[in-house]
This record gives structure tokens, C-alpha cells and sequence, in this order.
């Protein structure tokens, strides 16, 4: 069969590693010794192997399955391709590369299915429901807790729902500032659709190349620009989303006292409880003028306390984050720069000429009071600049044999640095040892009148066993994470690595809620296994 089309806005992503395979960045030799010195341990080369090399698991995929889901979205978007099942064998997490980079693609989907619309997906949900297969939808892949992995739980056959084809802007109201877009529509594609009627969404992830509207609002994305334009799931104002059991239309009118929101019961769904295929949204102006400051702080503490004391005040910038020192440092010498004793924070502003200024001079006061010494617009540009090249880099190192990745949380401002502590402690204890060091870097990036999120980044030597040596980090960060009161994820999303730690998070009967639900919305159980939702204790 043909191989995989690819959308206007984004190339199709590397097999065995982030975005495009053109934008692979290269590690100078001297700059991996270095890193390898300060890491205390012997690093190797760990390339990929040849893509022909890879054991992608034979489709298991039946000639009635093939006609039936062939009746629906049509012959040509059935698709059983090597290559397009590769891509479609799990998100971009460091697990996910070093199974793939090794040569392991298990679990794979039996078949990428693309449908056309919302009813198309309805339809496929029904006969995927009746027939006992598996269902992941996926949108940009750039899931990194396991949420598109191809799991088939204890069905015989998985399919991969690629939305891509959803990719229109639906409907555009210029009066009330509102727009629909399909569920596929790529971030870039979304802004450049928006743009022809001068508005903008303005959420900006670091995935945003890849990422998808839809797979936004399944996992309650969180953009640079929350401090001022809120979360994703804050611009919701409607969705579509088809169920095994039929469709759902929610929202629409800007608020409502008719019962629970069920719209904020799908949104985070992950998929779980049905496809989003629609999603309305609060939209914006472009703005006028965009004004960046960078700032610099004695060390962390005093950093968050300054934005802790933004956040909780009359006068925001549209972005906000402080890095602590260790990220301070590191990010000024990868860029060349020397970096400003203590920590840095970035600010950023948009809005009218007139609004900009006014806020910047009140933030400016505010700032100088809180122990801060403005650096100027330089810094903030120059992490513009990379902001989404970051991934690119992690890959590199990945083939260097130094494992670098992230994690994230969220508590309120009292326990905001206990809960850096232990997370950073646990890191640490999990990686510092026999097989080298690690360095464990931390900056707050979201920001609310009540709290903060911490995000995390850990590089480490990736050993003899870097899946178990990456596994054992992740695990003493989650149990730190939930010990201390923290979330196991503020915008990442649950998938299947944080699922063991949601009863710790919702509480036994949360748990039963949600299985409820799902029982409810996909009888059979075939959306999304092994996501989310608790297992039965």
C-alpha cells in the first residue's frame, strides 16, 4: 500500500526520535566529553538501527476486519504499511525512542485507519465496539506518559484513529471571538487559519509543531502564555466528540448553571471515553505588540517568591517562568553565553502598545521589590529562539548514551519548594551511583494566584539499561511527587506511566467514578486501553 500522506503544516516525524528528521541537531565531540565529565561516567554511542532492522510485529489485521473498516472510511485510508505503523507505535517519551532506537516496535497498531469527519469516527467507534478492537486515536504523536502507545489490552486487534484528515476550521464567529476547528488541525495550521481572520489562539507548547487541537483538549495542554491567557482547557467553549455509544455536543454558551460541566469530564479524557473530533474555542486579536524582559533573582527561592507574588496580583504578564540556578547555568552555556549569577526568569507581554507598556511598568515595580534585576529583552529571545528545538537536542544526546527527559508537577505556593526538594532529592538518590551522576535542573513555568507547576529536567548516562535506569528515576519521582502533595501531571497528561499513581491523586472513589463512566460511554472497553483510567484493585 501507499505510505502515509504527511499535512501542509509539519513533515512527518523521525521514526526513532522528535520532529523532523532534517532539523537533527549534531553534539560536538568536545561538548560530549564535557558533558560526560560532569556526569562522572563513560558514555558510548548509542546509534539507531537501520529502519528496515526493526521488529515491527506482522498485522493482525483479518481480511473481514479490513472490508468492514474499509466500508466506512474508504480502501485507501486502511492502511497496513510498515512504514505508517512504525510511526504510529507509540508517542515521543524516552522510553518509547530507546524501544524504537533499539529496534523494538512492540506494540504496534494493526492498521492506521484515517476517517474523514465526525461521522466517520462515530461509525468506526460502533463497528470497532461490536467487532472487539482496540482503539488509539492519535493526533501529532508528541505524547511523552505513553498515551498513543498502541496497548491492545485484551483485545486481538489495535487500531491507530489518525485525525489528520480533520484538519478545517469548521465555523469562525467574529462577534462573540469564537472559532471550531477539527480535531486534527496541527497547531501552526490552527494559528495560520485563525490568522486570515486576525486572531490567534496563542497557546504555545513546546510541542506545538506537531501537536493537534484535539490532542490539546484530550490531554488539558498548558502553553507558555498561561499566566495570561489561561490553559487550553480554559479557551474551551464546545466539543463534538463521537462515543462507542453515540455522540456528544457540550458547551457552547458561555457559562451554564445546568448541572456538572460535562464538557470538563471529557476534556482530559485522553481518549478513554470517546474521540473528540470538534472543538470550539475562545479565540483573540492578534496582538499589536509583543514585549519581552528577562530577570535575574539571588536563587530560586527568591525567584518563585517573585512570581508568587505576580501571580497573586492585579497586573500579570501574558508569560511567566524562573529557572533555578542549575538551568540558569546550563541553558547559558549551551547558548555560548555567560550566564547571570542565580537564576533567570522571562517575562513576556502582548497586547495593545498602551496595555503592554502599562502592565510591563507595574510588573517592573513589582519585580524590583521582590529582590529582581532586570536584565533587558536578550535572554528572553535567544529562549524564544530554541524554544522548540529543545527536544531536538535530547535526541542527540540520547545517541551520545546520555539520557536527558522530563517530568513535571503542580502544588500550591507553601509546599512549592518543599515538593522541589524531595523531587530533586529522589532524582538524585535514583541516579547518582556506581553508574555516574546526574544533574537535576528545575523551572517554574505555569503560574496561579493559589500555585505553580515545577518541570523538571534530569540528565543522567544512560548505561547498560537505560530503560531500567530511566524507570527507576521516574518511579522515585512519582512516589515523591505524590508523598509531597504534588500532582502527578500538570500538563503532560496521565497515559499509561502515570496511571499507577491516579488513586493517589483522585482517591478510591474517584477511581470507581471514572471507571463508571468510561462502562457507561465504551461498554466494551475498547477505547484507548491501558490509559487513565485505575485498574480494579
Amino acid at each position: 500500500m501507499a505510505h502515509d500522506e504527511t499535512t501542509p503544516s509539519a513533515p512527518e516525524m523521525s521514526w526513532f526520535a522528535w520532529g523532523d528528521p532534517e532539523r537533527a541537531k549534531t553534539l560536538d565531540p568536545g561538548l560530549r566529553d564535557l558533558i560526560a565529565q560532569v556526569l562522572d561516567a563513560d558514555v558510548h554511542e548509542m546509534p539507531p538501527v537501520d529502519e528496515a532492522d526493526v521488529d515491527l510485529p506482522p498485522s493482525r489485521l483479518t481480511d473481514h476486519l479490513r472490508q468492514a473498516l474499509a466500508g466506512v472510511a474508504g480502501p485507501e485510508h486502511v492502511v497496513t504499511d510498515d512504514t505508517v505503523r512504525l510511526r504510529r507505535s507509540g508517542g515521543k517519551s524516552t522510553p518509547d525512542l530507546l524501544r524504537r532506537r533499539s529496534g523494538q516496535a512492540d506494540p504496534a497498531p494493526d492498521a492506521v485507519i484515517r476517517p474523514a469527519d465526525h461521522d466517520q469516527v462515530q461509525r468506526l467507534l460502533e463497528l470497532c465496539s461490536a467487532e472487539g478492537v482496540a482503539v488509539v486515536p492519535f493526533g501529532g504523536g508528541t505524547s511523552v506518559v505513553g498515551g498513543v502507545d498502541p496497548l491492545r489490552g485484551p483485545f486481538d486487534t489495535v487500531v491507530a484513529l489518525d485525525l489528520r484528515r480533520l484538519d478545517a476550521l469548521v465555523s469562525f464567529d467574529r462577534t462573540s471571538l469564537t472559532a471550531v476547528l477539527g480535531a486534527g488541525v496541527r497547531a501552526p495550521h490552527a494559528e495560520e487559519l485563525l490568522g486570515e481572520h486576525g486572531c490567534t489562539l496563542g497557546h504555545l507548547p513546546q510541542s506545538f509543531e506537531y501537536a493537534t487541537i484535539g490532542g490539546f483538549a484530550a490531554t488539558r495542554s498548558a502553553g507558555q502564555a498561561s499566566a495570561g491567557y489561561g490553559r487550553f482547557e480554559d479557551m474551551v467553549v464546545s466539543l463534538r466528540v463521537a462515543t462507542p455509544r453515540g455522540t456528544l455536543e457540550l458547551g457552547g454558551a458561555p457559562a451554564s448553571a445546568a448541572g456538572p460541566d460535562l464538557k470538563r469530564l471529557l476534556l482530559g479524557s485522553e481518549g478513554t471515553l470517546g474521540v473528540i473530533t470538534e472543538v470550539g474555542l475562545r479565540v483573540r486579536p492578534v496582538p499589536e505588540t509583543v514585549l519581552d524582559e528577562a530577570w535575574t533573582f539571588p536563587d530560586f527561592a527568591t525567584g518563585t517568591e517573585a512570581l508568587r507574588v505576580l501571580a497573586q496580583s492585579d497586573t500579570r504578564p501574558t508569560m511567566a517562568r524562573v529557572l533555578d540556578e542549575s538551568e540558569t547555568f546550563v541553558g547559558a552555556a549551551m547558548g555560548g553565553r555567560e550566564a547571570a549569577p542565580g537564576c533567570q526568569a522571562v517575562l513576556g507581554f502582548e497586547g495593545t502598545a498602551a496595555e503592554v507598556e502599562a502592565r510591563a511598568a507595574l510588573v517592573r515595580e513589582l519585580m524590583t521589590a521582590a529582590g529582581g534585576t532586570r536584565l533587558g529583552p536578550e535572554p528572553v529571545a535567544h529562549w524564544r529562539e530554541n524554544r522548540f528545538s529543545s527536544p531536538y537536542l535530547r535526541d542527540t544526546l540520547l545517541g551520545a548514551g546520555i539520557l536527558a527527559e522530563t517530568l513535571e508537577t503542580a502544588t500550591t505556593w507553601t509546599g512549592l519548594l518543599p515538593l522541589y526538594e524531595a523531587v530533586s532529592e529522589a532524582l538524585k538518590g535514583a541516579l547518582v551511583g556506581e553508574e555516574g551522576g546526574a544533574v537535576v535542573m528545575c523551572h517554574v513555568s505555569h503560574t496561579y494566584p493559589t500555585g505553580a507547576s515545577l518541570y523538571f529536567t534530569v540528565a543522567t548516562a544512560a548505561s547498560a539499561d537505560p530503560l531500567a535506569r530511566w524507570d527507576r528515576a521516574k518511579r522515585a519521582a512519582s512516589d515523591a511527587i505524590a508523598d509531597a502533595g504534588g500532582t502527578i501531571s500538570h500538563h503532560h497528561a496521565v497515559g499509561a506511566d502515570h496511571r499507577p499513581w491516579m488513586v493517589s491523586e483522585i482517591g478510591p472513589l474517584g477511581a470507581e467514578i471514572l471507571r463508571s463512566v468510561k462502562a457507561s460511554l465504551d461498554p466494551e472497553g475498547v477505547l484507548n486501553p491501558g490509559k487513565l483510567v485505575p485498574e480494579r484493585s
